[in-house]
């Protein structure tokens, strides 16, 4: 039965590869694109103009937005914490940034030394400029079930910061499960609260697998409405300001999982077990 388009975005070659703790080349990272734009993905993310300093395995995000095939119908998103990372981000050509906020303000000060305020007011220019040029931004929300910090966060804060997002004009908010903590009953509660501020349509959900209930999780929000949803190939990836963010949940297994309930992902499974070969590898080294 086909129950229509659900979208994979795919965030393996910026989020799944932040964490690794060996340097991986720039030529490795851009050979893991190129396979995976061939496999049929709209929109992957793939650089951080964060400081090297506090992530360098992101290092060469412009070297790898300048080396990519960029077949047409793919846009590449970078993530852009401050203006700096924003205009080095249109330098190197990206199709779209992404602006990352937390529902707790705990985490918010570990992941980025800034309140959740403070976190605001960074971006607000951001996204004053990509509006004149035209540049689509995506907005984050971390923690949105449980912080490592803070304990359980409140669905209302969610949708404060996701309405905050969508209002100052991010086309779409991604709500992630940052540590894995959610089950299909918070994941529901958090998204009856957040789509009453913002459209379902424009929500996507980006679930850590830490504890095996990702799968679960997507089935929870594929039931509210939700038909966009975050992963890394080859399951790689976490936090490396949350403890315990063992892994982006697997594209590999989300795609056939989705296929497998009637939708229409229009992406390559085989490709996709090729890529997550190739991301499994590039960890191992």
């Amino acid at each position: 039965m086909d129950k229509g388009f659900c979208e994979i975005f795919e965030v393996g070659p910026r989020d799944g590869l932040q964490n690794e703790a060996r340097e991986i080349p720039v030529a490795e990272k851009i050979a893991l694109v190129d396979l995976l734009s061939r496999a049929g993905f709209s929109r992957i993310e793939v650089a951080s103009f964060v400081s090297p300093k506090w992530v360098p395995q992101m290092a060469g995000s412009a070297e790898v937005l300048g080396g990519i095939a960029r077949p047409t119908g793919v846009r590449y998103a970078a993530l852009t914490p401050n203006m700096r990372g924003y205009e080095d981000a249109v330098a190197a050509k990206a199709g779209e940034i992404a602006v990352f906020a937390s529902a707790s303000e705990g985490f918010s000060q570990k992941n980025i030394n800034a309140s959740i305020e403070e976190a605001f007011e960074r971006f607000a220019p951001i996204l004053e400029q990509a509006r004149h040029v035209d540049m689509p931004v995506r907005g984050y929300v971390s923690c949105v079930v449980k912080c490592p910090y803070d304990g359980a966060v409140d669905p209302s804060k969610v949708a404060e910061v996701a309405d905050r997002l969508f209002s100052m004009g991010c086309y779409e908010v991604s709500l992630g499960d940052t540590i894995g903590a959610g089950t299909p009953d918070t994941i529901a509660r958090m998204l009856l609260a957040v789509r009453e501020a913002v459209p379902v349509s424009r929500l996507a959900g980006h679930y850590h697998d830490t504890n095996g209930r990702a799968m679960d999780n997507i089935d929870a929000s594929l039931s509210m409405g939700v038909r966009v949803f975050d992963a890394a190939v080859g399951g790689l990836g976490g936090c490396p300001y949350a403890p315990g963010a063992a892994g982006n949940v697997a594209t590999e297994r989300v795609n056939a999982h989705l296929v497998g309930l009637g939708y229409d992902t229009g992406l390559d499974q085989a490709l996709i077990e090729e890529a997550a070969a190739m991301a499994r590898g590039m960890r191992a080294g």
